[in-house]
């Protein structure tokens, strides 16, 4: 009892847990969260370690001294909105089976979960420039669009965008000046939406910010009245979505 207490409690103590949480979990969808422990210790082993993270089990067998083992678990959560991850236990039956110790750790892991995205044919939000489809030329003077005016070459021009029979009526190098490409752009206003069915409503404009920026089409967001300008990045993807996540829980 003596030798079992002492080690038993031995093993527990200078083993540090790290949690490996995806920049993206969505309620009601399976996520794998990465569990991963280091032993501290110089000399002494650890053995049989099991932690628990929110009723998820994962079982170290063996991990070395100065050494980390690292398991996965698949970990669903049903709601979106703010979530703190705080019941971590970390527990061992070494070294006889006699009993089963225990050691909660003071650490807590704040998420945003966001919605469950949802494919949904009934949503209109689209304006008169969000229904124009495609591409459109821009104000602003690019090489890629239709031909805005002729003028004097200029050192440097593309040779590819000379306009050989200006040059040769003038005696002189023209060039064709274009109008740059306006890629498609897309603004949704969450608040002008009938809040009546509020989950239903989030879910699919989280399906449209996702499919939107996947197709790399720029998409922004007005909501509580904040309004988030059009982009297809993967930082203004996840601010689109934690503002949706946590709408109606502040």
């Amino acid at each position: 009892m003596l030798v079992s207490g002492i080690f038993g409690r031995r093993n527990l103590f200078e083993l540090d847990i790290d949690l490996e949480i995806p920049q993206e979990i969505f309620a009601q969808t399976s996520t794998l969260v990465g569990i991963r422990v280091t032993n501290r210790r110089k000399f002494m082993p650890a053995f049989l370690i099991r932690v628990l993270v929110e009723n998820h089990h994962s079982l170290f067998s063996f991990i070395g001294p100065n050494s980390q083992h690292k398991q996965y678990c698949a970990m669903q959560f049903e709601t979106r909105g703010a979530h703190v991850i705080q019941n971590i236990y970390v527990s061992s039956v070494f070294p006889f089976n006699f009993f089963s110790r225990y050691r909660k750790l003071k650490q807590a892991r704040r998420l945003i979960i966001f919605a469950r995205p949802q494919k949904c044919r009934s949503l209109h939000f689209q304006d008169r420039q969000t229904r124009v489809k495609g591409e459109s030329a821009a104000l602003t003077l690019g090489y890629d669009s239709d031909i805005v005016s002729i003028r004097d070459y200029v050192s440097g021009d593309p040779l590819k965008y000379i306009n050989w029979k200006s040059t040769a009526k003038t005696g002189t190098l023209k060039t064709k000046e274009l109008a740059a490409i306006e890629l498609r752009q897309v603004m949704i206003d969450f608040d002008k939406f009938d809040k009546k069915d509020l989950e239903h409503r989030i879910s699919c404009v989280t399906y449209l910010i996702l499919n939107f920026i996947r197709s790399n089409v720029p998409v922004g967001l007005v909501i509580a009245g904040e309004r988030f300008k059009p982009a297809a990045t993967t930082a203004h993807k996840l601010t689109l979505l934690k503002k949706l996540a946590v709408y109606g829980q502040d």
